[in-house]
């Protein structure tokens, strides 16, 4: 932590990805992904995509070490890290910049009283929306049915995003290269279903 994360560590006021990832490797996409948790999806997709640069973002200090250490133990030159919350850095970031927007399992907020609190939120989407290049994706995951259906409603009274379901197991079954995460097992483990929607910009 010491050492690599101000390597890593990303400058909210010069936070252009090419900026981001000057040096020698350059990249033909960008990927960001809200709330990494422990890293495990991020880590695992960087060594899936070499050619994308992918930025993180997590409040927490425990997730960003462990993310931290799977970078130094892989040798994973294609990601950058925002230790602290996303809200702040997506202003920022230009118009159109990132071709993927992962969000998987985040706070559900059950409380209908914090409900308010979800990450999924009209200004949050318009801001996903705004960096999103024309044909970028939004994934996100959940095994809470009730946050599954907030998801949906706000996307859909958003607009801008089309769902690519087409069928009922399009929803249930992530992708073949899935990498998964931490929670996502312990989800499964106790008899959770996780939901899996994609999204695409498309006006």
């Amino acid at each position: 932590m010491q050492t690599m994360l101000p390597q890593l560590r990303i400058d909210p006021d010069r936070c252009a990805p090419p900026d981001v990832f000057q040096g020698p490797d350059s990249y033909s996409k960008y990927a960001l992904e809200i709330g990494f948790g422990g890293g495990e999806h991020l880590a695992a997709r960087a060594q899936q995509q070499p050619d994308t640069g992918f930025i993180g973002s997590e409040v927490f200090v425990n997730g960003v070490s462990k993310l931290v250490a799977a970078i130094a133990a892989e040798n994973l030159t294609n990601i950058r890290i925002y230790p602290d919350d996303v809200r702040d850095l997506l202003p920022r970031l230009p118009a159109a910049s990132i071709d993927c927007v992962y969000l998987l399992y985040p706070d559900p907020w059950p409380k209908k009283r914090h409900n308010k609190r979800r990450f999924i939120s009209p200004d949050n989407l318009a801001e996903l929306y705004r960096i999103l290049k024309p044909g970028g994706g939004f994934i996100f995951a959940s095994d809470i049915d009730d946050y599954v259906s907030w998801a949906l409603a706000h996307m859909r009274q958003h607009g801008g995003f089309t769902w690519t379901a087409r069928e009922a197991d399009d929803w249930r079954q992530a992708d073949a290269d899935w990498p998964g995460t931490r929670y996502e097992a312990k989800a499964v483990k106790a008899g959770r279903q996780p939901t899996y929607l994609h999204f695409i910009k498309t006006v």
